[in-house]
């Protein structure tokens, strides 16, 4: 692995490079804000430098969004007060507060609060956490389709259903023989107008099976800065060689 670096409007940008088998440059950025590259074998260092300061924008604008929602702890979780767990796209703080009566789940600006009946139980604060998440999924997930729908309630037709669950490699699904827009569970981690935009994409593609010209016209027509919502999901950058 070796350590370079990239001037970018008097910035720099150190990055990790990595020569390896493979046809594509990769960019990822991790959540300890470390840049790492992969490229083929034999790729020219000005080809890689072109690549990453063509990126700079986008590397610069997640970093920033890394400061802003930098998690304390990293790994699997304890379910203890300070840890943190992101909800719509933010960092809350978790708190434990120890209760007689009912088990909840609240949340206020900044907190998550597990009101449990034993705070050393692991597993019955972490089942909380999670059903309150998937309920909240539901809500939200719903709230976005019930928004996007009337943009193409005149060419889809009816209104699909929603279901959601797991996937590890995917946002979103568009079900057709079924009439439904299946959603990843983890995007209630992600910003509201990024779910937005996987709701729109997989909507229009009741429309438009394929990723082609009428596809991203319709997705344009409808949410012109898809783009930009989209690289928010996205973890790595691919660009073929």
């Amino acid at each position: 692995m070796e350590k370079h670096k990239v001037m970018y409007s008097k910035k720099e940008i150190w990055f990790d490079l990595e020569y390896k088998n493979i046809k594509n440059l990769n960019l990822s950025i991790k959540p300890d804000q470390s840049i790492h590259i992969s490229v083929p074998l034999n790729t020219p260092i000005d080809r890689i430098e072109s690549f990453v300061k063509s990126k700079a924008s986008w590397i610069l604008k997640k970093l920033k969004g890394f400061d802003l929602t930098k998690p304390i702890h990293n790994g699997e979780k304890d379910y203890v007060s300070g840890e943190t767990f992101k909800y719509l796209g933010r960092q809350y703080r978790l708190k434990i507060e120890e209760t007689t009566s009912k088990e909840y789940v609240t949340m206020k600006p900044g907190y998550i609060t597990i009101n449990v009946k034993k705070k050393d139980n692991k597993k019955r604060k972490e089942n909380l956490l999670n059903e309150w998440f998937r309920t909240r999924a539901h809500i939200v997930f719903q709230e976005v389709m019930d928004e996007i729908y009337p943009l193409v309630e005149n060419v889809v037709k009816p209104k699909p259903s929603l279901e959601i669950k797991v996937m590890t490699k995917r946002w979103g699904s568009c079900l057709k023989s079924k009439n439904t827009v299946l959603l990843n569970y983890e995007l209630i981690k992600a910003p509201k107008h990024c779910i937005s935009y996987v709701v729109a994409h997989e909507i229009i593609h009741f429309v438009h099976r394929n990723h082609d010209s009428k596809f991203y016209n319709l997705l344009t027509v409808l949410m012109p800065d898809w783009k930009d919502r989209k690289a928010i999901l996205d973890e790595e950058v691919v660009m073929f060689v």
